[in-house]
Formats: C-alpha cells, structure tokens, sequence
C-alpha cells in the first residue's frame, strides 16, 4: 500500500509540474525542495531520488559539513539534471558552483550585493509587503509562506489557497507555494505557483522504490 500512495504522489507531481510549466519561466524548476536538518537529516540520499529539473534549496543552518553536502549536491545536479540553490550563503555557493541563492526573508536586500552573480535568485516572503519589497530587487522568484497546515515549527498561520491566489496574480514576481504543500492539495495552487515543499517531498520521493 505505501508503495502504491508513493507512485501515485510522484504521479501527481509529474502532472503538476507540467501544469506548472505551462506558465512559469523556463530558467525556473516548477518543483522546490527546501532541506532540513531535522526532517530530512539525508539531503544527498533524498536528491538523488528527485525526478530531473527539481530544484533543491540546501539551507546548512551553520553545519560543520555544510561544504561537503553542498558540493555533493551540486556534483549531483550535475549528473541528475537538477538545480541547487544555497540558501542564505552566496560565499558557499559561489564556492561550490552552486546555481543560486535563496535569501531568509529579513535577508532579501543582500541581493544587491550580489546582483548578477548567480542565474537563479529566489527570497521567503510572508506578506504582500515583503512581495512588494523582493519584486523590487534582483530577485527572480518568491517562496510565498504559509500556505496550508505545516508540521514546521516556526510555520505562521496557513492563509489557505484563496488568500495565496490572491497575492499570487498580483505580484509581479513568479511564486511558489511554502508550508504544507503535498501532492494532494497541490492541484488548488499548482496552475498559478510553483510547489515548494519538505515533508510533500519527503512523502513522495523519501523511500527508494
């Protein structure tokens, strides 16, 4: 039976991705997995089982190997077709041949600093100012939070898919959809947004199958 929910999750995915496709920019992945040290304590293992073109924000949190997963990743996405970005450490993944960075929220303005220097550039955001503020600055996608019920501890309360839709068409930015997401209630979201996602992607792609 789990193996059977596991097909069917990936299923879902490769259908919403394709939506997805549909109106996203080419350069960006409709698929974002966010790392965790805590819910995903294998990040290497977890991307090698992610389905070609995914992207993946490894975010270290200061990890004592942070250098060691980061250029596996990128050696990885080499291999595999994916798309790395390095969360809040421009230094780390410039270092790694990293494709991009992705800033904390509080964080967004950094991308001045280093405007052209990486292809993808994506930021958090929780409120229709803080979309304001990133699609002002070189910042090519937003990670728009919290969507659906989330198992994070630091998750806001969801604003649910009508509210999301709404700051979704009237930012100028590409979104994804953070908190929650899985394969189910994707399809409410996915014609508008990209997915991005921890236990969603856990849950589909977690066990080798």
């Amino acid at each position: 039976m789990k193996l059977k929910a596991e097909t069917d999750e990936k299923s879902k995915f490769r259908r919403a991705s394709m939506r997805i496709k549909k109106h996203f920019p080419p350069q960006l992945p409709a698929l974002m997995i966010l790392t965790d040290p805590g819910r995903i304590p294998d990040p290497i293992g977890l991307a090698r089982r992610l389905p070609p073109g995914t992207g993946v924000i490894y975010r270290h949190f200061g990890s004592e190997n942070r250098i060691d997963i980061a250029r596996a990743l990128v050696e990885l996405a080499a291999r595999n077709a994916l798309i790395v970005l390095i969360g809040g450490d421009p230094i780390l993944a410039g270092r790694v041949g990293a494709h991009g960075v992705h800033w904390p929220e509080r964080d967004m303005e950094l991308s001045r600093k280093w405007r052209n220097k990486f292809p993808i550039v994506t930021s958090a955001a929780h409120s229709r100012r803080s979309l304001a503020k990133a699609a002002q600055l070189p910042i090519d996608a937003a990670l728009l939070s919290t969507v659906f019920p989330s198992k994070s501890p630091s998750a806001a309360t969801p604003m649910g898919s009508i509210r999301f839709r709404d700051l979704s068409l009237n930012s100028r930015l590409p979104i994804y959809a953070l908190g929650g997401v899985n394969a189910y209630n994707q399809s409410r979201i996915s014609d508008i947004a990209g997915l991005a996602m921890i236990e969603g992607a856990v849950s589909a792609y977690g066990t080798k199958t």
